[in-house]
């Protein structure tokens, strides 16, 4: 099988085309990578997160009533808060995940010692087992060009998502929130496109 198209963002992280991360995600759900390390590669693609945002992920930030994960500021790049709306497909790898919880409360555990997983896990995970030739960061700018060439939000509500520090004019009209409302329309509107798409590609075996 061909390896998917890729393609080296402006930060110098390969990605992959957006239309190859259905494939990827059928191919991670049908591999022998360890159950907590698909969980948290899958949940990376869908939040468009950073690696350590997702390893060192805690059950506290997470709030299944208001269907939310409140990252931290100290855990931020940026410093600052950062409210990721649950999609659906979040929410059941959330539970799935629930079921091999520990005391330490992380949300994603190596399966060698129980304790968050090194940064090397997803990339071995994507890389080595999956045979993607991109980084793991690099499926953010896939979120990114899915967002711009394929949808009508703003690039605001997709800087937002991806937790981006934006312009001052654009802060200016948009400092009385952060657009979640938005933000959660764009999510699930990401969690179907890469549902839709898994359902038509034949698995790997």
């Amino acid at each position: 099988q061909a390896l998917p198209k890729v393609k080296a963002s402006g930060a110098h992280f390969k990605s992959v085309s957006y239309d190859d991360l259905p494939h990827i995600i059928t191919r991670l759900h049908a591999s022998s990578v360890s159950l907590a390390t698909r969980f948290a590669l899958e949940f990376l693609i869908l939040t468009a997160s950073r690696t350590t945002e997702v390893l060192e992920a805690h059950w506290s930030e997470i709030d299944l009533d208001k269907k939310l994960w409140v990252i931290p500021a100290e855990r931020m790049k940026a410093s600052r808060d950062h409210e990721v709306p649950l999609t659906e497909r979040m929410i059941e790898i959330l539970q799935a995940a629930a079921e091999l919880k520990l005391d330490n409360g992380l949300i994603f555990l190596s399966s060698l010692n129980g304790k968050a997983m090194s940064n090397n896990t997803l990339r071995l995970a994507l890389q080595k087992r999956l045979g993607v030739d991109a980084t793991v960061h690099g499926m953010r700018s896939a979120f990114k060009d899915w967002a711009a060439e394929t949808t009508t939000y703003p690039n605001e509500v997709s800087e937002m998502a991806l937790a981006h520090s934006i312009g001052s004019k654009v802060e200016a009209a948009y400092r009385r929130g952060n657009l979640l409302g938005k933000r959660r329309h764009l999510m699930a509107d990401w969690d179907a496109f890469l549902a839709c798409n898994e359902r038509k590609v034949i698995q790997l075996h």
